[in-house]
């Protein structure tokens, strides 16, 4: 299967040993956007205010991209600072896009409480508690 994974940036050290571990069962991945480089954004902040947002709207319209190209999204909410189960707003924004799509959606941990909780629930992730034997 195509997976697509996502992330905050500030977890993306999680992403390696998880990476290789799907690609040993057969998948294959798609890495989360500005993975090569996570302080992309705050170095797009230092520009002017419309020139960040110029930049982010590129990275929302190559997440629909990645989404469209891949049959399931993979949400890696790890825990942020004293958040756990974090799920910020861009991969938020994939989540749905993959539910729109009809696309398989996988979160690596419960899903997390706050404002967004029903609309998660709503999309119908699968859980996967850790077991990377359960996404297929």
């Amino acid at each position: 299967m195509n997976i697509f994974i996502c992330a905050s940036k500030h977890n993306y050290h999680h992403v390696p040993p998880i990476k290789s571990e799907l690609e040993k069962i057969g998948h294959v991945i798609t890495l989360p956007n500005s993975y090569d480089n996570p302080g992309r954004e705050e170095e797009k902040r230092t520009l002017s205010a419309e020139e960040h947002a110029e930049w982010k709207g590129e990275m929302l319209r190559l997440q629909i991209e990645k989404v469209q190209a891949n049959d399931a999204v993979f949400v890696l909410n790890m825990k942020k600072g004293e958040l756990e189960n974090y799920i910020g707003g861009a991969t938020f924004l994939e989540m749905f896009k993959a539910f729109e799509l009809g696309k398989k959606l996988f979160l690596y941990h419960s899903i997390p409480e706050g404002i967004l909780r029903d609309e998660i629930l709503g999309m119908g992730p699968t859980v996967i508690h850790g077991d990377l034997s359960l996404i297929g």
